[in-house]
């Protein structure tokens, strides 16, 4: 009969091989992630080659207008490891939906505003304070501030503070996404980006291709932010 110490060691070290291989984080198949992708795509491409007027506002542009992130907020929901991370990305994802059914619609300019605020919150509550990174908030505050001072003389006096108050939470989101690292940090960035153009070229002056730009840097903003919480 063998000795009993020997059957112990093999035991612990395959308890301690099955601990390392349970900590390690899984990689989703990209072959898999590709496929459960393809909704998001397809509805990108059926935004844009339907390119409804923004001057025309419809249910039927609402809906396809907010289909892509709506099929975003359905990949988080099936795919995500779950815990308060991907939890909290699908909610900012509805809300984001919300907002951009309110946006097609220029009176309802605020709802769409406060929607996209709380979207972005919820994103902030997903990527956390850890890391810190107070070096990453003083450089955003001082691009913010620069850009929001060029921007408030052309906003109507009655959007200035709810404009301040969006950008303060917009950079609140940037900051953490930055100090989270990619995929969120490029998805802060486009997300940022997508709003400061659409910014100018509602309030300033309209730019050529502005609403391109506006529609892709936002897609792809939304699409990193749900990988990340695919790949938490």
């Amino acid at each position: 009969m063998p000795p009993k110490s020997h059957d112990s060691r093999g035991i612990w070290t395959n308890m301690a091989a099955h601990g390392r291989e349970s900590g390690r984080r899984r990689t989703p198949d990209p072959l898999l992630l590709a496929l459960r992708l393809g909704p998001f795509f397809a509805s990108c491409a059926l935004y844009f080659l339907l390119w409804l007027p923004s001057d025309e506002p419809s249910w039927t542009s609402a809906l396809v207008k907010c289909l892509p992130v709506l099929c975003l907020a359905l990949l988080v929901h099936t795919t995500a490891p779950s815990g308060p991370y991907g939890r909290f990305i699908w909610v900012g994802l509805l809300c984001s939906a919300l907002g951009d059914v309110f946006l097609i619609w220029p009176d309802q300019f605020l709802f769409g505003t406060t929607a996209f605020a709380a979207a972005h919150l919820f994103y902030v509550r997903a990527l956390g304070w850890l890391p810190l990174r107070p070096a990453l908030l003083g450089s955003v505050l001082a691009t913010f501030g620069l850009y929001f001072g060029v921007l408030q003389p052309h906003l109507p006096s009655s959007l200035h503070l709810p404009t301040l108050v969006y950008a303060a939470v917009l950079g609140l989101m940037l900051w953490r996404a930055l100090a989270r690292g990619t995929p969120a940090a490029l998805g802060g960035l486009l997300f940022s980006v997508s709003d400061t153009v659409l910014a100018w070229d509602t309030f300033v002056r309209p730019l050529p291709a502005g609403r391109l730009i506006v529609m892709v840097t936002y897609y792809s903003a939304q699409a990193l932010l749900a990988l990340s919480a695919v790949d938490s």
